[in-house]
């Protein structure tokens, strides 16, 4: 007797993953619809089947909401360190300024030093754009790579600009059914 109810409850669970998996599907489906025709084009049947059979345990929904605080968290962190470079020179600029307004005549070497600085400036603000940018790309790579062992179709480490649309729109798909999702749970506790 045992044996017959763990039988049937592997049914009940197989029929139940069954189900959320076309629902899941379905949904996703939906979805496509609102993306531009050329993504459409890409998402096929099978990207969305894996998808939506990755999706059935929340895992891949609790990941990549982690994912997005870290990354709005990192991306907050770099546009402090920008507002603050920003800040220190604009600092340094008054300083600069205040200090040739002070005497009569702004000799050659205050020029001199003003358009060092000015250099200076423009030389340490591009270095932390080059920055924030290189750290934004290693936090795509640790997205990728993170949903990859996750084993989320479509996402592998890639630097292909039509490879990262496709990943973007999967991510959107995912964050959109997430949403819905909470909505529904939401409406029925």
């Amino acid at each position: 007797m045992a044996d017959y109810t763990e039988m049937y409850e592997e049914q009940t669970d197989i029929t139940q993953q069954q189900e959320r998996h076309y629902y899941l599907l379905s949904e996703l489906q939906s979805l496509v619809k609102d993306l531009p025709s050329s993504c459409q084009q890409r998402m096929s049947h099978t990207i969305l089947s894996d998808l939506a059979l990755a999706l059935i345990d929340g895992t891949v929904f609790e990941i990549v909401q982690g994912l997005l605080e870290i990354q709005h968290l990192t991306e907050k962190n770099l546009y402090n360190q920008r507002l603050k470079l920003h800040s220190e020179h604009r600092a340094q600029r008054s300083s600069a300024i205040m200090q040739a307004h002070n005497m009569s005549v702004l000799k050659a070497s205050q020029q001199r030093e003003l358009e060092a600085l000015e250099q200076r400036i423009k030389e340490e603000q591009r270095m932390m754009d080059e920055k924030i940018v290189l750290e934004l790309d290693q936090k795509v790579i640790d997205q990728q790579s993170t949903l990859e062992k996750a084993g989320v179709s479509g996402f592998y480490i890639t630097t292909n600009p039509q490879e990262l649309t496709l990943q973007m729109n999967l991510l959107e798909l995912i964050r959109k059914l997430q949403q819905k999702e909470s909505l529904a749970t939401n409406m029925y506790s």
